[in-house]
């Protein structure tokens, strides 16, 4: 006779099973999905460099990273959960180590200080903003040695004559400014961009460009400059008007044409990335081109039968997908989504499919080799964000469910289509509202519904006919398709507009704490990068960061790290200028930080503050008790004693010079030798605090 065997109900005796074996059997059933944390991992040590201030916790996450995966590695063999955090460890450890070299090796020549010179130098490239009626020139080489090594200048456009191109040695005279960090907390960081696309300054020069040396006419990036400007001026002319603006973006990335109204509308009607030469446009000319060749040469029945058109196609969508990159500037967005791009095409010439998650870790995994900077920038985090909440979606056992095409009435069909357009914007929207709160303070709430026309419109519409008519002008014949292409992008704007200006269409939101925005992203990813049950567990971050950047009080004193500007959250939310005049830079940057829209008012109109020609006394209610602000805003010293006495009956003293000894607040003393080591500060009254731009000891290069 055996021996008695007990079966324990299967929910008792999974309650035994230790913690380590739940994680093995979790990870058994997930290792299709592993690999997808690759990407991942290098993408948190990269985002820990830019998080930490110094070297030393530079240092400390590698050295810890490294020993972590060693650990795992010696002390777990024969475990999932060991090695996967082993690996992800380590490669954690060689995404920091990555950026940091990689941020030492540019080293970007940098102005230090104002200067104003006559220089002869190289230009670069020439980027025209009409909208603008000014022209952007990048030059290296100056001839002054005072001056870094490249950096650009803006002149107005009658000033260039059309003999200026790329290659042409010039003679200019400017003021050049260092490259400028972000203003106040939260606020964009211009030099951190600046430092890795190697621009050492930017200025603005006045008088005509003396050419020198006319541009040589052999270099390649000189005549595919020349022939994109030429291009771009050839498709605004055909359409015409705003539409035109907007047809030569789609065909060589030439923003410079389009109105500030047209692109304010498209940024609050969330089709701001249909501007952007992306995944989007290059999709659409590799897609046109790939179904023209098949069909074309399917016409052929030897070739039909005998040839390889698969393959011959997805060839000659290649050819144009890497055209079209290097046509529209061969910017890192279009980089990206053309690698993406090549790594389908190789899938669909395989006979596999290509539109995986794995193509998209693997796309984000080459970018973040080569160019690691990229992760914190928005481009990056918005196009991986909707292409991986897409496929997440679509991959859904449910979602294929519902939308699997089935044999039903047409009507059936389109609603569908329509219901599948809608999901998918849906989704999109909602992973894509955090990045654009945490980078810009506000997102538009009707994107979804918008995208479900307009993406289609100029994936399928507008795109296509403005290859044809491109095509059909070679033979003089494009005229009544340009006018087609006028007209879609008419409908386009129209949308645009019209979303923008329906009320709630945007939400604005204060500058969002890092840690808020890290759970979301950390949520979202955990969310769509695991199929099992546990994904849910994802919602939790996202809840909890969501909650937290709601919750989170704009500051009630923002100060620019020159103390030349403040502002005053009032108790109706609105913001009071210490200087009236502020320029529309010094608002919107105010406006943006505090997520406000409305026009931000004088400190003189403030019922409790009152001011003069060089000062500023305002009184604030925050946090149960009185706060009492002082600030000088002039030229002109004030009378010691006055200031003195002024400082003693103030909480907090802004001024754009360096106070007297005798200047003692009871609380703040922001003066020209506190900013220099702070920069920008955002003082919260509520719960007394101060957030300031620079930390102590902050070692990244384009802050030392």
């Amino acid at each position: 006779m055996g021996a008695r065997t007990s079966i324990a109900p299967a929910g008792r005796q999974s309650d035994r099973i230790p913690l380590i074996d739940r994680l093995e059997a979790h990870l058994e059933s997930e290792r299709d999905q592993l690999p997808l944390w690759l990407p991942v991992a290098l993408g948190l040590g990269i985002a820990i460099w830019f998080g930490l201030a110094d070297r030393n916790g530079w240092i400390a996450f590698i050295l810890g990273m490294s020993a972590l995966a060693v650990a795992a590695f010696a002390l777990g063999r024969g475990w999932r959960v060991a090695r996967s955090a082993g690996i992800f460890a380590l490669v954690a450890a060689i995404g920091c180590a990555l950026v940091w070299l990689r941020a030492e090796y540019i080293a970007t020549d940098t102005l230090e200080r104002p200067v104003v010179s006559r220089f002869t130098a190289e230009i670069v490239s020439i980027e025209h903003l009409p909208a603008r009626e000014s022209v952007r020139l990048m030059v290296r080489n100056p001839s002054d040695p005072e001056l870094p090594e490249r950096f650009r200048v803006n002149l107005a456009e009658d000033m260039i004559s059309d003999d200026v191109a790329v290659g042409a040695l010039v003679t200019l005279d400017a003021r050049l400014m260092p490259p400028p960090g972000a203003t106040v907390p939260g606020g964009y960081d211009f030099a951190q961009r600046a430092w890795f696309e190697r621009i050492g300054a930017t200025g603005r020069a006045w008088g005509e460009v003396e050419i020198v040396r006319p541009a040589a006419g052999d270099s390649w990036r000189g005549w595919l400059e020349e022939r994109r400007a030429t291009l771009a001026a050839h498709v605004a002319d055909r359409v015409g008007g705003r539409e035109g603006a907007i047809a030569a973006t789609l065909a060589t990335g030439d923003r410079g044409r389009i109105a500030e109204e047209d692109a304010e509308a498209m940024r609050r009607s969330g089709l701001a990335h249909l501007l952007a030469i992306s995944g989007l446009h290059v999709t659409a000319v590799i897609g046109v081109a790939l179904l023209l060749t098949l069909k074309l040469l399917a016409l052929s029945p030897k070739l039909a039968l005998n040839a390889p058109l698969i393959l011959i196609a997805a060839g000659a969508g290649a050819l144009a997908g890497l055209a079209y990159t290097l046509f529209t500037g061969a910017e890192v967005p279009t980089v990206r989504a053309c690698i993406a791009a090549m790594l389908v095409l190789i899938g669909v010439a395989l006979g596999r499919d290509a539109i995986t998650l794995r193509l998209v870790a693997t796309g984000a995994l080459v970018v973040l080799l080569f160019w690691p900077e990229t992760l914190v920038g928005p481009s990056f985090q918005l196009s991986f964000a909707a292409v991986t909440a897409i496929i997440a979606l679509h991959e859904h056992p449910r979602t294929k469910k519902l939308l699997s095409r089935r044999d039903e009435p047409w009507t059936a069909k389109i609603g569908r289509f329509t219901l599948g357009l809608l999901l998918t914007g849906l989704v999109v929207e909602i992973a894509l509202m955090p990045i654009a709160l945490f980078h810009f303070n506000k997102a538009g709430l009707y994107g979804a519904l918008a995208n479900i026309v307009a993406i289609p419109l100029t994936s399928f519409v507008i795109i296509p006919l403005e290859a044809l008519a491109l095509f059909l002008d070679i033979f003089g014949l494009g005229a009544p398709v340009w006018w087609l292409v006028g007209q879609t992008l008419g409908l386009l704007l129209d949308i645009a507009h019209g979303v923008s200006s329906t009320p709630g269409a945007v939400a604005l939101l204060p500058a969002m704490p890092v840690a808020a925005y890290a759970l979301m992203i950390i949520g979202g990813l955990w969310l769509c990068l695991w199929k099992s049950g546990w994904r849910v567990w994802g919602l939790g971050p996202i809840v909890a960061g969501a909650i937290w950047a709601l919750v989170t009080p704009p500051a009630d004193i923002l100060v620019t790290g020159d103390g030349r500007h403040m502002a005053i959250r009032g108790s109706d939310g609105t913001l009071a200028l210490l200087r009236p005049r502020a320029g529309d830079y010094v608002r919107d940057m105010f406006n943006e930080t505090s997520g406000i829209e409305d026009v931000a008012g004088a400190l003189d109109d403030l019922p409790t503050a009152w001011c003069n020609a060089d000062s500023c006394r305002a009184t604030l209610w925050r946090g149960g008790r009185q706060w009492r602000i002082f600030a000088t805003r002039s030229r002109y010293y004030l009378p010691y004693r006055d200031l003195v006495r002024e400082c003693a009956a103030a909480d907090i003293v802004v001024s754009d010079r360096r106070m007297p000894e005798g200047c003692t607040p009871r609380w703040l003393l922001a003066d020209r030798t506190m900013l220099r080591e702070t920069g920008g500060l955002a003082i919260s009254l509520s719960r007394p605090g101060v957030k300031t731009v620079l930390e102590p000891g902050d070692d990244r290069p384009w802050r030392r």
